[in-house]
């Protein structure tokens, strides 16, 4: 056992774990000693390139049926109830928290402390897993202390990943399965049984930054951010799929983070110390500097590999949901004080399999709170089994799933540093073109980058706008390197009569989802913003 095993054996106790008792508790190992671990404890396989790749069983991805709220005053009365954020009684809670301290006590267990955010809303974070390389995860995603942060160091928040217990009691519980993800805001604690995927923690405590810091006026965020040369920071914003951490590594530009920021009255800051990126059909031709983050201290899930550990990044076989953790540092160009200024362009990015919405378009900020209300994006057809064309997905805010508060809380806040720092919003589309999908053709990375790189030069405010029917999107009629015929999308059609009729059926599902925010004299009522049929 090394020193440093030893030493944090001797400064954390199982009461002060809140378990009944401990085997062996390995606080805060390092990255080195977690390899080690997980591969004694073979948990996962060396690849050629010495990183560890390990598969998550059947859960490649989160349970979102499966996360509760416990129902208690105050913070019932904050929490936006609904198809996302359920119910679940305090006796519910007590009883499965029991269990899980239970199931924990006596074992061998993982102990790692993170930090959330930046500043006086940070958040410490205890987590306790059973699996090094779940501690290995966290070590990635999460702001890693160092020094006296380490000695001094006090969770606010703790989480307890009990990833092999299930629920055998959830049909009396009246829960979904036997799978679990419960937070509980009052006693600052989170429990995870029945799902090994470690996109839970992670997505978990982003879920509590979204319940703690708009109630304090910072407008938490799901998006990526970088800054250039001169301080000009821009947002990213998008579902899984868009875009959104491809875009925003970006070798001329410093990376803030890839997927989770507050802004605050300083500006943007990264709320995690590691990215989590995609990885299916990753090539060092078109993401380099994340195909350079893979190597020691990267982790990989559920990648298909041959017999000498090298990764086929375009095998789906597994899961669509392939995916890297690394520490923010494998980033050559990244920002190192995870923080910048205040935005100067917030750009939303959408995946659309329908062929309708152009490269990149010049938001008002009436229109930018309509899309980020909207928050769209389409699934294509032979993702998911029976998807057998494209389907419109409405996430509000870019990140539904994570959003305790009533969307709109989110909404205002956004409004108002629009305003206050006159920032800039644009749409751009890396989805399809001259056609939906099966017809026509995804728009290259290299063509979007052209329409990022003149939204951040601002070379786009040179070219001369026109306006698209239906959805009123002023879009620019040349932008340097992308072709002409692509920015007004009709044009990419060969079938303008088709084309005609797809766009008001996508301007039809807009008008639709946004129903639920044009009640009588809402302050949300932007509809004159979106499409109009």
């Amino acid at each position: 056992m090394s020193d440093t095993v030893q030493k944090n054996l001797d400064v954390i106790s199982a009461e002060k774990l809140g378990l009944h008792n401990v085997g062996q508790v390995y606080h805060n190992l390092s990255y080195d000693e977690l390899f080690d671990h997980e591969v004694a404890n073979e948990e996962g396989q060396v690849l050629s390139n010495d990183t560890m790749t390990v598969d998550t069983g059947k859960f490649t991805g989160r349970s979102p049926k499966d996360k509760f709220f416990v129902e208690q005053e105050p913070s019932n009365q904050n929490i936006a109830w609904g198809s996302v954020n359920k119910p679940v009684s305090a006796e519910i809670f007590d009883d499965l928290y029991a269990d899980v301290i239970t199931y924990l006590s006596d074992k061998d267990i993982y102990v790692t402390d993170g930090f959330s955010g930046d500043g006086e809303t940070r958040k410490s974070v205890r987590f306790v897993t059973e699996f090094a390389w779940q501690a290995h995860f966290v070590k990635n995603m999460f702001i890693r202390p160092e020094g006296d942060e380490l000695t001094d160091f006090v969770p606010n928040f703790r989480v307890y990943n009990a990833s092999n217990f299930t629920n055998e009691k959830w049909q009396n519980h009246g829960l979904n399965s036997e799978v679990f993800c419960i937070f509980n805001v009052e006693k600052n604690v989170a429990i995870i049984g029945g799902t090994w995927y470690g996109g839970e923690m992670k997505k978990g405590i982003f879920t509590m930054m979204n319940y703690w810091l708009p109630l304090e006026g910072i407008l938490s965020m799901h998006c990526s951010a970088n800054v250039g040369k001169d301080g000009d920071v821009a947002l990213f914003f998008g579902l899984s799929g868009t875009g959104k951490t491809t875009l925003s590594t970006d070798a001329s530009r410093k990376l803030i983070g890839d997927d989770e920021h507050g802004w605050d009255d300083e500006g943007v800051f990264n709320f995690e110390g590691g990215c989590y990126a995609k990885c299916i059909g990753l090539s060092q031709e078109n993401e380099p500097e994340i195909f350079a983050a893979i190597r020691r201290h990267a982790l990989l899930e559920n990648v298909v590999y041959d017999d000498n550990g090298e990764v086929n990044y375009h095998d789906s076989s597994k899961t669509e949901n392939t995916r890297v953790s690394y520490p923010i540092e494998h980033i050559e160009n990244h920002e190192p004080d995870l923080r910048a200024g205040q935005p100067q362009n917030i750009i939303f990015l959408t995946c659309d399999a329908f062929g309708i919405l152009p490269p990149v378009s010049k938001l008002s900020k009436e229109q930018a709170m309509y899309y980020f209300l909207s928050g769209y994006t389409a699934k294509v057809a032979g993702t998911e089994r029976g998807v057998t064309e494209p389907q419109a997905t409405f996430s509000a805010c870019f990140g539904e799933a994570f959003l305790p508060l009533h969307p709109t809380v989110y909404a205002t806040l956004l409004g108002k540093k629009m305003e206050q720092h006159g920032v800039n919003a644009y749409l751009v589309n890396t989805g399809w073109t001259g056609g939906g999908y099966g017809v026509g053709k995804r728009m290259s990375i290299k063509g979007t980058r052209a329409c990022v790189n003149a939204i951040l030069d601002g070379s786009i405010n040179n070219a001369d706008f026109e306006t698209m029917p239906y959805f009123n999107l002023s879009i620019p009629t040349t932008l340097a390197g992308v072709e002409t015929n692509l920015l007004n999308p009709r044009n990419a059609w060969e079938d303008k009569a088709t084309f005609d009729e797809t766009a008001q059926k996508l301007a039809g599902m807009f008008v639709t989802n946004f129903k639920k925010y044009t009640r009588a004299n809402n302050e949300f009522d932007f509809t004159q913003a979106g499409p109009q049929l």
